[in-house]
């Protein structure tokens, strides 16, 4: 296993009118993404002589969840883009919130993944190797354990600061898309922006590492988008609710003063399960 290069932020980005193509495109269905746990349908959308492919998640498709309100997770996704976006980084696709032919639901770029992009692994060993980073051990059968471990990839590192911020209660391996052109885009964001500590991720590599300097300029920048009357407050406020807003300014304000990548709380199960 090699050590990913550095890649730097926004090296490619989808055209600057996508997300009013997935608004306002005809949108037309051509498949169900059986994998998914709530409904996800793959379609195309067209609009001005443009044409993409998309994900379609309508709201009458998501399953109750004990900790999150029905009828929230597509407006969750939309405000992960929205900071996503806020921060520069570019690391949610494009994302809205739209009529479709299942009622009002989110819009999501379809992104290609590369399939053979090493980020995860599973090692026989007790320490990574260099460039990698340990999550921690794993069963993989027959009374044998192996150390879970994810490249120390800046692109990585950008997004775990994104999912402390978000409040991501399900950032798996499979949620994970690197492309060929060197992006990476994280999908699934439903639940995300819980009032609550909820956490869970696989990029635990950093925790309680310093964080970046460009790292804390962007969480600098979201202090200010976020406070009343901010650009990105107006924008979260339609999608989450008062509380939720206030405990994302929270969590920003923490990440500035401890200046350190958070740590598993022990509160709540700090890995997702399954976490692929």
């Amino acid at each position: 296993m090699s050590a990913p290069e550095r890649i730097p932020p926004r090296s490619v980005t989808p055209p600057p009118d996508t997300a009013e193509l997935l608004a306002r495109g005809e949108l037309t269905v051509r498949g169900r993404i059986r994998e998914a746990s709530n409904a996800a349908l793959y379609c195309t959308v067209a609009y001005d002589g443009r044409e993409a492919a998309c994900v379609y998640k309508p709201v009458a498709g998501e399953r109750p969840l004990w900790d999150f309100p029905d009828g929230t997770l597509a407006q969750r996704e939309v405000a992960a883009w929205e900071v996503s976006e806020a921060t520069g980084w570019g690391l949610v696709p494009p994302t809205v919130l739209r009529e479709g032919p299942y009622g009002e639901g989110m819009c999501q770029l379809w992104i290609e993944a590369t399939p053979d992009a090493e980020l995860l692994a599973l090692v026989d060993a007790q320490e990574p190797e260099p460039g990698w980073k340990a999550i921690g051990f794993a069963e993989v059968g027959e009374g044998r354990t192996a150390l879970l471990v994810h490249a120390d990839d800046e692109r990585l590192r950008r997004l775990a600061v994104l999912d402390a911020v978000l409040n991501n209660a399900d950032r798996k391996g499979g949620h994970l898309l690197p492309t060929g052109d060197g992006r990476l885009y994280g999908i699934d964001h439903g639940v995300t922006f819980n009032a609550e500590n909820k956490l869970r991720t696989l990029l635990w590599g950093w925790a309680g590492e310093p964080l970046t300097q460009e790292a804390l300029d962007v969480l600098e920048s979201l202090r200010k988008d976020l406070a009343e009357g901010g650009t990105l407050a107006a924008r979260l406020a339609p999608l989450i609710t008062g509380a939720e807003l206030d405990a994302t300014r929270a969590r920003v304000a923490a990440l500035l003063t401890s200046r350190t990548h958070p740590e598993p709380s022990g509160e709540w199960p700090a890995i997702p399960w399954p976490p692929v």
